[in-house]
């Protein structure tokens, strides 16, 4: 008989490596069904991002035995950068809804199931788990050396190289051929070129006596049930859409440096001193992995703009931004996968303070 009735099994898999694979197969060992939840899954495309919610499952579900497909549940989950308690919300509710589709058609349910919950033991890979005291812990044996960051950035400087070889050693088989299918298609060459922007980018602060950090402004217009939005013309990020902002400048306030990013990227016809008299909360998000550039700690900006009879004010894209408009606060809560960075978290935490 199993130890478990159910393992839950977290990680972003980008991609699924033999480590990975290895933890799958100790578990099936011990567990008659495994819930792997698969994170990020709504999240933009980046090359630290480059593969979807389904195809991950593909190369997951690509590498099980086949009397072992039935046995494994994989189920995605959004990022909650600023949130750990709604992201622990989102896991738990995600392993209930399994649970009541696997038994729905048992005559009889125990009282109550074995739940367990399976990690590799590298501590920072599973700060998490303390947020689960609920379930036991497993930890399964990992393969050294196998790290899923490593193989990305390997997979886009490959790129750089023109070469093939990116640990593929590291990856099994079905992971090695999608992959290197993976490479011919127009996806991989534009996250290749971010990948290719970005490593630049940062080789030309390589020379500061100390890693440097970024300060950054952001600005949250709403209106009547809309908030402005921006669609990026440059890498990072080309053609996602993000909230107004930018750098600041040397001489500027990070509140004034809100509000010219704001003007400059939207060409929004409200006065600056309305603007600033419109600010209703502010807030400094600084996940340490909140932007693909490196460490960059952003000032964001609530702005409630007073209704009018005019309708919503005349925008238009301008500066680093190709287009800008005003959406709907129900169609953006879809559109997480068309965010970039962290501006799908900072609207909806401020979302919650108004």
């Amino acid at each position: 008989m199993a130890s478990y009735d159910y393992l839950i099994y977290i990680g972003r898999f980008q991609p699924f490596h033999k480590g990975h694979l290895q933890t799958i197969r100790h578990a099936l060992t011990q567990t008659d069904k495994l819930i792997v939840i698969v994170g990020s899954a709504r999240a933009a495309r980046t090359f630290e991002n480059p593969w979807t919610l389904q195809e991950r499952e593909q190369m997951i579900r690509a590498c099980l035995a086949p009397e072992d497909q039935n046995r494994v549940y994989v189920v995605g989950i959004s990022d909650r950068m600023y949130n750990d308690q709604q992201w622990v919300g989102e896991v738990q509710s995600a392993v209930d809804k399994v649970i009541a589709v696997d038994t729905a058609n048992l005559s009889s349910r125990p009282a109550e199931y074995r739940i367990g919950m399976i990690s590799g033991n590298r501590s920072q890979d599973s700060y998490y788990l303390e947020f689960f005291p609920q379930w036991r812990q497993l930890e399964a044996p990992e393969i050294s050396g196998v790290v899923s960051a490593d193989i990305r950035h390997h997979y886009f400087d490959a790129h750089q190289a023109c070469e093939y070889a990116y640990d593929a050693e590291k990856l099994p088989e079905p992971v090695d051929q999608y992959l290197g299918d993976f490479r011919h298609g127009e996806i991989y060459q534009n996250l290749a070129t971010e990948y290719a922007f970005v490593q630049d980018y940062k080789r030309a602060w390589a020379r500061a006596p100390y890693p440097p950090t970024f300060v950054t402004v952001d600005a949250m217009v709403v209106y009547s049930g809309h908030i402005l939005l921006v669609r990026r013309r440059t890498q990072p990020g080309k053609g996602l859409w993000a909230l107004p902002g930018g750098f600041v400048n040397q001489n500027e306030r990070v509140r004034d440096a809100a509000i010219r990013e704001l003007r400059e990227e939207t060409k929004l016809k409200v006065p600056a001193p309305v603007l600033a008299g419109s600010v209703r909360a502010s807030r400094v998000f600084d996940h340490p992995k909140r932007s693909l550039r490196g460490r960059t700690i952003t000032h964001a900006f609530l702005i409630e703009l007073p209704p009018t009879q005019e309708g919503l004010p005349k925008v238009k894209g301008s500066d680093d931004a190709d287009k800008a408009k005003w959406v709907p606060l129900f169609e953006f809560s879809r559109m997480e996968e068309q965010l970039f960075d962290d501006h799908f978290y900072i609207v909806n935490w401020f979302l919650g303070q108004i």
